[in-house]
């Protein structure tokens, strides 16, 4: 019973893991195969399990880790609550609708084993919100829970670029608490932020500051709340609904937890990190993959090579230009052809260069080669089948690494003529 049941959620757990293969069978011994491996032993019913992930190429970071753990909890706890007999269809019910959300909340709780049924509820609440419209817009806002002392952490905020005001009485975060749509209008989750305890206790709201300008691509992917969460204690979180109705959780120090079409995803850098590792620098690296993060978010294709071999290989496999030889776009290109990666973050040029069509190429030093680049797939073996961009990425990844984001919000990663890698 317990592998049948694992077999209903095992196409969530592959999607949440990039596409990796996974397995729960009676034992104690992992089955054998190739790549990275993530092997978790659990009991069941007093029984040894054994559950195993491979990924072909990419290996599993400590958060994939330490959540999978969670999900095992969850998935034993819940099996041994729907034993009795008549009621398998009761628990794979329950299974399929709530094993991820019990997770994410047993993943945010840590230590603090009463902080459970108070985590589930704000999420629960923000799942709610999620469907919500005001005026035909998206609602959105925003929660930074602290696990610090309140009169510390409110003074650490005010020595950065935030304001912050009291709450009284501070108050409790119940299922009225967006009863009154200034709650969602008000505190957008962007530039603002409500402040509870584990207790769910909101006692302030954080504001940017007027002064405190940051780059689009810095404020769709959360850095200002990276920035607090490391005066918040450990353990603390920030909690927001964004405009594209997802839920995104944010852990220090740089790490996702994304509920996105009804499944919850992990963003961790240190996958994207590991990919690019032997092709570009680590600031580079944190550069491209930020601003991929965010064309994701905002629903912009985009495909990216870092050709790995020497320029003049790279003049063949250009089949043509998004635009043709239009004089003015090569001028254009050629204010920005060879500036890095970082300079193009800075400037803000690096967002609108990706979401433009055609490939962009980068050279492993991270300086730009290519934007609008139409790659001839004659030059390369068998592709993976596709779209135009996945059948590019496939056969640009014989030549480099590949990231491709499509326009409905997917992340892939490609190397060698294979995907490897799926986030969204």
């Amino acid at each position: 019973m317990p592998t049948a049941a694992f077999d209903d959620i095992k196409g969530n757990i592959q999607t949440l893991l990039g596409g990796a293969t996974v397995s729960l069978i009676p034992g104690e011994e992992a089955p054998g195969g190739e790549g990275p491996a993530l092997v978790e032993a659990i009991t069941i019913d007093n029984l040894p399990y054994t559950f195993t992930a491979r990924r072909g190429a990419i290996p599993f970071t400590r958060t994939e880790e330490v959540f999978c753990r969670e999900l095992l909890a969850a998935f034993a706890a819940l099996f041994t609550g729907f034993k009795q007999e008549g009621y398998a269809a009761h628990f794979r019910t329950a299974l399929l609708a709530s094993i991820m959300d019990i997770t994410v909340a047993r993943f945010l709780r840590g230590d603090h084993r009463k902080a459970f049924w108070s985590i589930q509820q704000l999420i629960q609440l923000l799942k709610n919100l999620s469907y919500q419209r005001y005026e035909g817009k998206p609602a959105t806002t925003g929660f930074l829970i602290h696990r610090t002392k309140l009169p510390e952490f409110s003074r650490r905020v005010r020595s950065q670029k935030y304001d912050w005001t009291d709450l009284h009485p501070p108050q409790t975060i119940n299922a009225d608490f967006f009863a009154n749509p200034l709650t969602y209008r008000f505190i957008d989750g962007v530039s603002s932020l409500f402040v509870g305890n584990i207790q769910m206790q909101v006692s302030g709201i954080i504001k940017t500051r007027a002064t405190a300008e940051r780059e689009e691509v810095d404020r769709q992917t959360h850095q200002g709340a990276f920035a607090l969460l490391q005066s918040a204690g450990t353990g603390a979180f920030a909690v927001k609904v964004n405009e594209a109705s997802e839920i995104e959780v944010i852990i220090s120090p740089d790490k996702l937890l994304v509920r996105r079409r009804g499944q919850w995803g992990i963003f961790d850098p240190d996958i994207i990190r590991s990919f690019l590792a032997a092709s570009l620098g680590n600031e580079e690296i944190n550069h491209l993959l930020w601003t991929v993060y965010t064309l994701s978010k905002t629903r912009h294709g985009t495909v990216v090579l870092i050709h790995e071999r020497s320029p003049r290989q790279l003049a063949p496999l250009k089949r043509g230009s998004v635009g043709g030889g239009d004089p003015l776009g090569a001028l254009l290109f050629g204010n920005v052809k060879g500036k890095t990666i970082g300079r193009l973050k800075e400037s803000g040029e690096l967002l609108r260069l990706l979401s433009s069509d055609g490939m962009t190429v980068f050279s492993t030093k991270g300086r730009l080669l290519e934007t609008g680049f139409i790659i001839d797939t004659s030059h390369t073996r068998e592709v993976v089948a596709g779209g135009g961009r996945t059948t590019a990425a496939s056969a640009a990844s014989y030549f480099g690494r590949v990231i491709k984001v499509s326009e409905d919000g997917p992340i892939e990663l490609y190397h060698g003529g294979k995907r490897v890698y799926r986030f969204g």
